[in-house]
């Protein structure tokens, strides 16, 4: 044997009968897993197109109903005070600031007070007060109007005082025949003011000047930034003590005889409720119920408070951008409260 014949290369191995048949399915699993992968996608896809959909058509219809219900309210408020037809105790609430642009104003008072006179089934007026004071002109608006309606229809009428009754509230409750409070309510503060800041000495140590041109001496009257002009100052004085005046004269004319000789009365301080009666600014104490109840004895009680439009009550919370949206959609839909 020669050297040659050992290092012969062995023989080659018998091709296999598998593997044309793995190169086949290689392919054919890679194309599988694909659609697979495309079907899933698909199915995802839809899936989510289905469900913002349905959340569209939810919103849809969640606005729907928001819509319908604004617009029962609406419609609910448009017809003014509902409950039982036999007699009963007519409210008007006096809350917060008495002031023109506020819930408050003499033109809703007026107007929540009209209602309650005219109903011939109301026995009674109380108004339900709950507030600091405000405007002068608004309260002697109120009074003035009270005391007219009283004298028209021979209505009696109630002030009931909460937490305060003060200023031009108390200029008010003096035209009702009787004023019922609670022994911690706070009653009183009839006087007038006018107050603001002076900024004279802040704008020198900044070495600020102000630059103030008129047309009319007396243009700048009570201008912070300018000093103090005694004339204007005594002139602005003696408005407000005829105002002063003109309140003490109408808490005189209300109050009549049940007022105590108090050097104090006047000064603009305020009491709680046990001292107001004492003094004779309120008669006895007393809340709504008991009013109703015992002194009126009509215990049903309807709301004659103008509430304003809904829509525009949310326009004043929500902002322009939604609530006016629904001032304009809702206001045709129903009249404004008188």
């Amino acid at each position: 044997m020669t050297p040659s014949d050992d290092s012969a290369a062995p023989p080659a191995a018998a091709p296999s009968a598998f593997e044309p048949q793995a190169a086949r399915q290689a392919p054919a699993a890679g194309v599988a897993s694909l659609e697979h992968t495309v079907e899933r996608l698909v199915q995802d896809l839809l899936r989510d197109r289905r469900s913002e959909r349905r959340w569209r058509v939810f919103f849809r219809l969640a606005w729907f109903g928001l819509f319908l219900a604004v617009a029962y309210a609406i419609f609910v408020e448009a017809r003014g005070p509902s409950g039982p037809v036999g007699p009963h105790t007519a409210l008007v609430e006096i809350k917060g600031e008495i002031a023109g642009d506020s819930d408050a104003s003499a033109e809703a008072i007026v107007s929540g007070l009209r209602s309650a006179f005219e109903d011939a089934a109301a026995k009674a007026i109380v108004l339900r007060v709950n507030s600091p004071g405000g405007s002068p002109v608004q309260a002697g608006i109120v009074h003035d109007e009270l005391q007219r309606l009283k004298a028209k229809h021979g209505k009696k009428v109630y002030a009931v005082v909460e937490e305060v009754c003060a200023s031009a509230a108390y200029y008010v409750a003096a035209a009702a025949d009787e004023i019922f409070v609670d022994r911690a309510s706070i009653v009183g503060s009839i006087g007038v003011l006018i107050d603001g800041f002076g900024f004279v000495g802040t704008l020198e140590k900044l070495g600020i000047e102000r630059r103030l041109l008129t047309a009319g001496e007396n243009k700048g009257m009570l201008d912070p930034f300018s000093p103090q002009n005694e004339r204007q100052v005594a002139h602005a004085q003696a408005m407000i003590d005829e105002v002063h005046r003109q309140f003490i004269a109408a808490v005189k004319q209300g109050r009549g005889d049940r007022l105590k000789d108090a050097p104090e009365m006047f000064s603009g301080l305020f009491w709680n409720g046990e001292q107001a009666i004492a003094l004779g600014l309120a008669d006895r104490t007393g809340n709504l119920d008991f009013v109703a109840r015992e002194v009126v004895q009509a215990e049903d009680v309807i709301d004659y408070t103008p509430r304003g439009n809904l829509a525009e009550r949310l326009a004043r919370r929500f902002g322009a951008g939604v609530g006016e949206s629904l001032v304009m959609a809702l206001r045709p839909l129903a009249p404004a409260l008188r």
